[in-house]
């Protein structure tokens, strides 16, 4: 399995974004499973992979040709796919893979996360996003959503679009227990 995992690069974050991030990494890497993220050093993207790479996990970063050339990136993921910007890095990290993640973020962060929520909701991406809602950090969004579903901007079905969860250990049930979404998403809106 392959998962992409959505998370901060920000050094001055709490302690406990942290250690949820290189827990949710260890947890992952327990279980086998593969994971794409944005290739960075420190915050909770560092953390991540370091949680991984202690598990003997296997990780794959992709970043930008600028954000490499700061010296960026983790300098122990076994694959950086060095790209050459955002659009191909948001791209990449989801291809493949069976599931996207995303932990607590600022505007990069919320921008990958809300992009593969639209590419779900356009059928373009069909596999499950979850949101690891720790310290309640997605609630507010999760409140917009709702506000999108009952002003008809979104259709009740695009509540299953994702799950929330709010322990990394509860990530890959999650993941194993979301509904099946198909192309046919897409039409949700003429059926009203």
């Amino acid at each position: 399995m392959k998962i992409c995992v959505y998370c901060a690069s920000s050094q001055r974050i709490d302690r406990v974004y942290l250690e949820t991030a290189r827990s949710l990494g260890r947890i992952l890497a327990k279980r086998s499973v593969t994971i794409v993220y944005g290739g960075g050093g420190t915050g909770s993207m560092g953390a991540l992979a370091d949680g991984a790479l202690e598990e003997g996990g296997h990780v794959i970063g992709v970043i930008p040709e600028f954000m490499y050339e700061l010296e960026w990136g983790h300098t122990g993921s076994q694959e950086m796919k060095v790209v050459d910007n955002l659009h191909e890095r948001k791209r990449l990290m989801l291809e493949g893979v069976d599931a996207c993640v995303a932990l607590p973020g600022g505007s990069g962060t919320l921008e990958e996360l809300l992009e593969a929520i639209t590419l779900k909701r356009l059928g373009l991406f069909l596999n499950p996003i979850v949101l690891l809602n720790m310290r309640g950090f997605f609630n507010p969004l999760l409140e917009q959503f709702e506000r999108c579903v009952s002003e008809q901007f979104m259709d009740d079905r695009h509540r299953q679009m994702w799950r929330v969860v709010e322990q990394p250990e509860e990530v890959l049930e999650a993941v194993e227990f979301s509904p099946e979404w198909s192309s046919e998403a897409r039409n949700f809106a003429s059926l009203r």
